[in-house]
C-alpha cells in the first residue's frame, strides 16, 4: 500500500480533529444545540472548508457514531480474549465501558426521534455495518448467559441488548455526576447494579 502524501495526510488529520470535535460537543450540548458553525470554530477552520470533508450536519454526527463504534468493537476485542471471563462478566464490562465513556464526556447524545438524523444514520453504510457486528458480538454474550443462568431466560434477548445500549445514554449518570455528591466509582458501581441485578431487596 502506497503511503500516503503529504496533503492526504494533513487532510486526514484534518478530519479526524472534526470528527473529535463533533463528538466532544454532541457529548456536551446533544445534537439539536450543536451547529456546524460550532464545530468549525473549535477545529479552527472556516466552514466552508469543514463542507468539504463532511456534508451536513447529519454526516457529522454519522461519522462521530462510526468513531464511537469503532472504540467499541476494539473494546470488545480486548474482552473476547479473555475467553476465561463469565458471558455476564463480559457485558458487564461493555457497560462499565461506555458509562464511563459518557461521565468522561466521550459519549456523543443522540436524540431518538430527529427523523434527519436517524435517517441519514439509517443510510450510512460504515454505521450500519458496525452497529450489526456489535450487535452480534453482545447478542452472543447475551444467549450464553441466559443458557448459563446468568441472565432472566424468559426475557427476549433484543430487550437485553437494548437494554445494555440504552446505558450509553442514561441520564442518570449526568445527573447523578453533576450533583457533586457521589464519586465517578460509586455512580458506575450502583447503576451497574441496578442494571443488572434489579431494585428489588435481595432475599
Amino acid at each position: 500500500m502506497n503511503k500516503p502524501s503529504f496533503r492526504e495526510q494533513v487532510l486526514l488529520a484534518r478530519e479526524d480533529a472534526i470528527v473529535v470535535a463533533v463528538n466532544r460537543l454532541l457529548a456536551e450540548k446533544g445534537f439539536e444545540a450543536m451547529t456546524v458553525d460550532a464545530v468549525a470554530a473549535e477545529v479552527g477552520i472556516a466552514k466552508a472548508s469543514l463542507y468539504k470533508h463532511f456534508e451536513s450536519k447529519e454526516a457529522l454526527a454519522a461519522a462521530a457514531m462510526v468513531r464511537v463504534l469503532d472504540d467499541a468493537l476494539a473494546f470488545v476485542a480486548l474482552r473476547q480474549a479473555v475467553p476465561e471471563a463469565r458471558p455476564l462478566d463480559q457485558l458487564r464490562a461493555v457497560v462499565r465501558w461506555a458509562m464511563e465513556r459518557q461521565l468522561a464526556g466521550a459519549m456523543p447524545s443522540l436524540p431518538a426521534q430527529n427523523s434527519a438524523l436517524r435517517q441519514a444514520l439509517m443510510n450510512h453504510r460504515p454505521y450500519l455495518d458496525r452497529l450489526m457486528t456489535l450487535s452480534e458480538h453482545l447478542g452472543e454474550w447475551i444467549e450464553a448467559a441466559q443458557a448459563a443462568g446468568q441472565l432472566h431466560p424468559g426475557l427476549p434477548g433484543t430487550v437485553i441488548l437494548y437494554t445494555v445500549f440504552a446505558r450509553a445514554c442514561d441520564p442518570v449518570l449526568g445527573v447523578l455526576k453533576a450533583g457533586g455528591e457521589y464519586r465517578d466509582e460509586e455512580i458506575l458501581d450502583w447503576l451497574l447494579t441496578s442494571c443488572f441485578e434489579g431494585l428489588a431487596a435481595r432475599a
